[in-house]
């Protein structure tokens, strides 16, 4: 899989000037357009803890603007970075005031990729149906409703492998059951959103050291978002609508 192209840009619709930046690896961290790098953009949404804090720090550390959400910005222990280079928005994703609040500060075309990560493990179902298998689905839906997703752009909802039926019938769980109709949910809308110019997936994290997948889990949340990151980047429009894991295997439903 080869990394998407990218649009070369001036001054952005956020106020952000478009400019080489160099990441930890030593590259550019945009794509080189006639001479000129340009500055990638991703929406991490639920980024205080976890993976998804984690995905904001390697992020950054490669240069890359970064737009993260946290329910409560006073509390949320996002990494800290220089200059604007890091915007933090409020977002509890059951909130649609909030939600288009979001969606109006970041403007057209002002996202190449965005990670919807936010989720539980433990709650009533329907808070856990509302916050891990809708909220994904609506968030997603109001950036490509926007405009926010510049043309090529990603969107990656995480899911889990707890979400995948493989043919049987019956519940998985309250959790499990989320997570498959969340895989459901981009299933039905996988053709609609491949013609408003967008690659879509569910992504499974793994197994992760996390509050949500306790200490005895094999992977570290710096290895999943690595992982999550370098899948991201190969993404083509032949892997639209499809189930993918950390590791850049294809999940059976």
């Amino acid at each position: 899989m080869l990394p998407a192209g990218l649009r070369p840009r001036g001054i952005n619709e956020v106020g952000w000037e478009d400019g080489e930046q160099i990441g930890r690896s030593g590259r550019p961290s945009g794509a080189a357009v006639e001479g000129v790098a340009v500055t990638r953009r991703v929406l991490v949404v639920g980024a205080s803890r976890g993976i998804g804090k984690e995905l904001v720090r390697q992020y950054l550390g490669e240069g890359w603007r970064v737009h993260a959400t946290v329910r409560d910005p006073e509390t949320g222990a996002v990494p800290a970075a220089p200059g604007d280079q890091l915007r933090i928005h409020r977002l509890e994703v059951r909130d649609r005031d909030q939600l288009a609040d979001l969606v109006a500060v970041l403007g057209p075309a002002s996202l190449d990729v965005a990670i919807h990560n936010a989720g539980v493990y433990r709650a009533p179902r329907a808070e856990m149906m509302a916050i891990n298998a809708e909220a994904p689905i609506r968030v997603a839906e109001a950036l490509l409703a926007a405009g926010s997703i510049a043309e090529g752009g990603k969107i990656v909802l995480v899911t889990s492998q707890l979400g995948a039926r493989r043919g049987r019938q019956g519940s998985l769980g309250d959790y499990g059951d989320s997570k498959a109709a969340l895989n459901d949910a981009l299933r039905d809308r996988a053709a609609d959103w491949s013609r408003r110019g967008v690659i879509a997936v569910v992504v499974h994290p793994g197994w992760v050291r996390t509050d949500m997948g306790g200490s005895s889990a094999p992977l570290s949340v710096e290895e999943s978002a690595t992982g999550i990151r370098e899948l991201i980047e190969g993404l083509t429009a032949e892997d639209h609508g499809r189930f993918w894991t950390w590791d850049g295997r294809e999940h059976p439903w």
